[in-house]
C-alpha cells in the first residue's frame, strides 16, 4: 500500500532561491524568492505556493527544534518529563543554559537557519506573507481565494503559536517587507502575539468554513487544513492564555471567556466531521485508542497532521517515510528501541480508572487505586491505555515482516513475541543493576531494553494491512520500516480535553467531567470511569484529574512538556525569576500551582529504568545467540528446555482472554524473573545521584547569543542575560500587556 499524497508536491511555478547573505534576518527586507505575478491569477497557481506552506510547516517525526513541536520521541522536550529518564538540557542540574554563550546555549527555537530562508522561522512567515498577498491581489473567485488563504492564515498562526509558547511576545511581521530601509519590527507584547495569533485562526475558521464544515475534505485533498483544524488551535492557544504560565492571577474572565467560545467553536469542529475515533472491531485492551495511529484513510480523530508514504528508497523526492514505527521497534526486527522510564510506568491508573497507591503522591488529590500494585509485574490489572503504550518480556508485538531475511537468527514478525529479559555473564555483575555486562533474549544481545515505548505502533494483530513497507534486506535505508502512519499533531481528544479544562476553570465541574468520561469510555471504561468523586465539585481536583487525563492518553505524543510548563509543575511557579518584577508573582492558584493542584513537583525527582533479569538461580549467561536453545547463551531459555519446558507463547491483547494469559504471565515472572531498578538519570562524577532541576526562567526562554547579535535591537527576555548588553538582565517582559 502506498498513500498518495499531493499535498506536498511543490509548487512547480515558483522560482526560488533561498539564501541569504544577511546577519540580521529581522532586519532583512530584501526579496530572495521571486515568483512570477501571473502564478497568482491562476488556482494551481495559488495552489502550488499553498502546498509549499505545507511542505515546510507541517509538524515532522524529527527531534523538537525551532521548527517541530516534540512529537514523543526522547528528545530535549520529551526527556524533561515523565516519559524518559535522562537529564535533559531543560533539567540537568550540572547546566544552565546560557543567552550569552555559545556554551550550552539555550535552544534557539526563534531563529533557526538564517542562511536558508526556507529554514528560517522568519523566513516561514515571509513566504507566508507573500501567498496571502499574492492570491488576495490575484484575479481568482472569492471562493477559490477563501479556500486557499484560509489554509495559509493557518499556517501563519501556526508559526506564530510556536514562537509564543517559547517567548510569549515577538516580532509580528504581518506583510512582505521589501525595502531595506523599512523599521525593525518590535518585539510585541504576549498580549499583542496571542490576539493575532486568534485574529489569524478565525480569518482561517471563516474563510474554510463553506469548503470543510460539511464534512470536511474528501478524496485526495482529506488532511488539508479544515475549519475544525484552526478552531481547535485556537481551543489550544486559548487554554495556553488561561494557564498559569500566563495567567498568574488566575483571572476568570479569561477562563470565562475561552469557555464560552471554545463550547461554541465545538460545533462548528464536529460540522468538519471531527470526533472520537471508535474502532472497527471489538475493543478489547483500548484497541479502539490503538487504531487511531493506524489509519490512512479519513480518520475523525486526526484534527491536523502531517500525511506520509511508504516508499522505499534511499531518499528520493516522492519519499516521506514516518521513522516512528523504526524507532520504537526492538533491534531484533530491525528498530532502534525507546525505553520508558519506570515513573510514567508506575503513574499510569489501575484497571479501575485510578491512580496507583504508590503513585499517589504524584496527584494526591485523585482517589486512590483499591487494586493493589505490584511494581516488580507492572503489567497486571492496569488501564488498557498501558498495553498499548509499553511493551514487556512476554507480550506479542507482531509485524508484517520478517527480519530472518537479514537475520536468520532473528524471530518471524507474524510470531513475534519481545523476549527481552536479561542475564549476566558473572556472579559479581547479575547483583549489579548497574553492570554494563548484560545480555538480552533472541539476538538482541546488548540491545535489549527494559521496557519499551509501544504507543502509536502499528501491530500486526490489530491491524492486518499494516500502514508500513517491510524491506528487511533492503540496504539503502537505516532500519526496515517504511510507514506511511499519518503524524498526528492535534487530535480530537485534545479538543475534548482543552475544553473540558476552561470548563473547570470557568467552575463548570460537572461539565468538565462528562468530556473526560469520553475520552475514558473509548478506552474501555463504563459507569464512573474511575474518575474521582470530588472531580465534579472541587475545581482543582477536577483540574488535577483532567491534567492526569492528559498525561496517560497522549504520553509519548509531545505534548506532556507543554503541559508541565504551562502549569509550571517543575516547581509550582513558586520561585521568583531573577530581575522580574511583583506581577510575575503567583497570586493564584494558592500561590503554588503544585500545591494547588496536589502535584508532585518533579524537580528534586530521578526518573529510573526498568530491567527484568532471569533469577540468581538459574545463573549466569554468555555473550552470543543461537536458535538452538541447547547451544543457546540464554541461562533461561537453555534452563527450560533441559526440562521440556518452553517460554509462554505471549500474551494475545486482541484475545478474549488476555486478562487469564497476563496472570498466568506474572506467575511466570515470579518462577523465573526479578525485576531490578536501573539508572536512568545521571550521577555526578562522585556517583551521587542528579535530580531534575528546571530552572524558574525555562518557563520564558530568552534568545540565543546568536539571534540577539543578529538583531541588535531585539530585547531580550527578564531572567536571560542580554548579549547585546554586556550580559545584563534582558528586560522584556513576557507578562506585560
Amino acid at each position: 500500500m502506498k498513500t498518495t499524497i499531493k499535498l506536498f508536491s511543490l509548487g512547480l511555478l515558483s522560482a526560488m532561491a533561498f539564501t541569504s547573505c544577511s546577519d540580521s534576518f529581522l532586519e532583512e527586507k530584501k526579496n530572495y524568492d521571486y515568483v512570477d505575478p501571473d502564478t497568482y491569477n491562476y488556482y494551481s497557481g495559488c495552489n502550488g505556493r499553498v502546498n509549499d506552506i505545507y511542505s515546510w510547516c507541517l509538524p515532522t517525526t524529527s527531534d523538537v527544534t525551532w521548527q517541530y513541536p516534540s512529537m514523543g520521541k526522547a528528545d530535549n522536550a520529551a526527556k524533561s518529563t515523565e516519559e524518559y529518564s535522562g537529564l535533559s538540557s531543560f533539567v540537568d542540574p550540572q547546566i544552565e543554559l546560557s543567552s550569552t554563550s555559545e556554551t550550552n546555549a539555550v535552544p534557539d527555537y526563534f531563529m533557526g537557519n538564517q542562511q536558508n530562508i526556507q529554514q528560517s522561522v522568519y523566513g516561514r512567515i515571509r513566504n507566508i506573507n507573500d501567498v496571502i498577498e499574492g492570491i488576495s491581489g490575484g484575479s481568482l473567485s472569492q471562493e477559490q481565494k477563501n479556500e486557499l488563504l484560509g489554509q495559509v492564515y493557518f499556517f501563519r498562526a501556526w508559526c506564530y503559536y510556536n514562537l509564543f509558547k517559547w517567548y510569549g511576545g515577538v516580532p509580528l511581521v504581518k506583510e512582505v517587507q521589501d525595502v531595506v530601509t523599512a523599521p525593525v519590527t518590535p518585539r510585541s507584547s504576549a498580549k499583542e502575539t496571542y490576539e493575532f495569533i486568534l485574529e489569524d485562526l478565525n480569518k482561517a475558521a471563516d474563510m474554510l468554513a463553506e469548503k470543510t464544515e460539511n464534512g470536511g475534505w474528501s478524496g485526495d485533498d482529506w488532511g488539508r487544513i479544515t475549519s475544525g483544524t484552526a478552531l481547535a488551535l485556537k481551543g489550544r492557544v486559548m487554554l495556553l492564555w488561561c494557564s498559569p504560565l500566563f495567567n498568574r492571577s488566575d483571572d476568570q474572565t479569561r477562563w470565562n471567556e475561552a469557555y464560552t467560545t471554545m463550547k461554541a467553536d465545538l460545533e462548528r469542529i464536529n460540522k468538519c466531521g471531527y470526533g472520537l475515533y471508535q474502532g472497527t472491531t471489538k475493543n478489547v485492551n483500548a484497541s479502539s485508542f490503538a487504531e487511531i495511529f493506524t489509519q490512512s484513510k479519513k480518520n475523525s480523530e486526526a484534527v491536523f497532521l502531517t500525511l506520509y508514504n511508504n516508499k522505499a528508497g534511499d531518499g528520493l523526492d516522492d519519499q516521506k517515510n514516518n521513522r516512528w514505527e523504526r524507532d520504537i521497534r526492538p533491534s531484533n526486527t530491525g528498530g532502534g528501541g525507546l525505553r520508558a522510564s519506570q515513573m510514567l510506568i508506575d503513574e499510569f491508573p489501575m484497571a479501575d480508572g485510578k491512580i496507583p497507591a504508590s503513585s499517589a503522591s504524584a496527584y494526591s488529590k485523585l482517589e486512590v487505586s483499591a487494586e493493589s500494585y505490584d511494581n516488580t509485574l507492572p503489567f497486571v490489572d492496569r488501564d488498557p491505555r498501558f498495553y498499548r503504550t509499553f511493551a514487556f518480556p512476554g507480550f506479542r508485538w507482531t509485524y508484517n515482516g520478517n527480519y530472518a531475511e537479514k537475520d536468520s537468527k532473528s524471530p518471524s514478525g507474524s510470531s513475534y513475541v519481545l523476549w527481552n529479559y536479561v542475564w549476566y555473564t558473572s556472579k559479581n555483575d547479575a547483583g549489579n543493576a548497574e553492570s554494563g555486562e548484560y545480555y538480552g533474549a533472541d539476538n538482541l544481545l546488548k540491545n535489549a531494553q527494559g521496557v519499551y515505548v509501544r504507543k502509536k505502533s502499528d501491530d500486526y494483530d490489530l491491524n492486518k494491512s499494516p500502514l508500513y513497507q517491510y524491506v528487511a534486506a533492503d540496504t539503502k535505508g537505516s532500519a526496515p520500516f517504511y510507514s506511511a502512519a499519518p503524524l498526528i499533531e492535534l487530535r480530537y481528544a485534545e479538543v475534548l480535553l482543552n475544553l473540558a479544562e476552561v470548563a473547570a476553570g470557568a467552575n463548570h465541574m460537572p461539565e468538565a467531567v462528562e468530556y473526560v468520561k469520553q475520552i475514558r469510555e473509548r478506552a474501555g471504561y463504563t459507569g464512573d470511569c474511575g474518575i474521582s468523586a470530588a472531580a465534579s465539585s472541587d475545581r482543582a481536583t477536577c483540574l488535577a484529574q483532567i491534567l492526569y487525563e492528559r498525561q496517560i492518553e497522549f504520553a509519548y505524543e509531545g505534548k506532556r512538556f507543554d503541559d508541565l510548563r504551562r502549569w509550571m509543575l517543575f516547581d509550582g511557579g513558586a520561585v521568583k525569576v531573577d530581575g522580574a518584577p511583583a506581577t510575575w508573582n503567583l497570586t493564584g492558584f494558592g500561590g503554588n500551582t503544585c500545591t494547588y493542584l496536589g502535584f508532585k513537583q518533579l524537580n528534586g525527582q530521578r526518573r529510573e529504568n526498568l530491567q527484568f533479569r532471569v533469577n540468581d538461580e538459574i545463573g549466569i549467561g554468555g555473550k552470543t545467540y543461537d536458535t538452538d536453545p541447547l547451544k543457546d547463551s540464554d541461562p533461561l531459555r537453555k534452563k527450560l528446555a533441559e526440562e521440556g519446558k518452553s517460554r509462554p507463547t505471549g500474551v494475545d491483547l486482541m484475545s478474549d482472554d488476555s486478562k487469564k494469559q497476563i496472570a498466568e504471565l506474572a506467575e511466570w515472572y515470579k518462577t523465573y524473573l526479578v525485576m531490578k531498578v536501573q539508572k536512568g538519570d545521571a550521577y555526578d562524577s562522585n556517583k551521587n545521584y542528579l535530580y531534575m532541576n528546571f530552572r524558574p526562567k525555562y518557563y520564558f526562554l530568552g534568545f540565543t547569543s546568536g539571534a540577539s547579535n543578529a538583531n541588535k535591537n531585539l530585547p531580550q527576555t527578564i531572567g536571560w542575560g542580554d548579549y547585546n548588553n554586556g550580559g545584563a538582565n534582558g528586560t522584556f517582559d513576557p507578562l506585560a500587556e
